[in-house]
């Protein structure tokens, strides 16, 4: 991003881009990016490094990159051809500083940096049970877990047993996203 584009153009235009290349669906940009802040938004104060799963079009990763300077993030997305659209996007956001795309299934992620990461993001990663596991797996004791929730809130979604089995506590559902922390 050069000084004289202004942070939320360069996101947008690299969105679209993103969205024109088949990897983020028909949905209205600013309306995607709005919701990708609800992510950022919940996030510490005391974060440093956190985890985007299944990072695809880049909603949330990269708005929370924009948002959050001070983080360091992984954007994790196991199709190489997403992943290429994620690293051009990083660069034209010139955000290669500090967010890496990790192009790889995230069991071979976590085989070396469990218990790793402050914050972990999901947005359409997979089931709830798929999601807390590799979530728990990345994140410290301490840490959260963002993951976006449907528009009704399903108690049946995460079952205590769920959280229980992966030593998560829900800290609710917040706007369109619900926070777990991890014990």
């Amino acid at each position: 991003m050069t000084d004289a584009t202004p942070p939320d153009a360069a996101l947008r235009a690299a969105l679209n881009e993103i969205r024109e290349r088949g990897a983020i669906g028909t949905t209205d940009i600013d309306a995607a990016i709005s919701h990708a802040e609800q992510f950022a938004s919940v996030l510490p104060g005391d974060v440093r490094i956190l985890a985007d799963l299944g990072s695809g079009g880049g909603l949330p990763g990269l708005v929370i990159a924009v948002r959050r300077p001070e983080l360091s993030i992984t954007l994790v997305e196991r199709r190489r051809s997403r992943a290429d659209l994620l690293e051009r996007a990083v660069r034209k956001l010139d955000l290669t500083d500090r967010v890496v795309v990790y192009a790889d299934d995230v069991r071979l992620l976590a085989g070396t940096h469990a218990a790793a990461f402050d914050a972990v993001t999901a947005r359409s990663f997979g089931a709830p049970a798929v999601t807390m596991q590799w979530g728990s797996t990345l994140l410290r004791p301490g840490g959260i877990l963002v993951v976006s929730e449907p528009p009704t809130d399903d108690p049946r979604r995460w079952p205590d047993a769920l959280l229980d089995e992966w030593s998560m506590h829900d800290q609710g559902r917040h706007q369109g996203v619900r926070v777990f922390c991890h014990l």
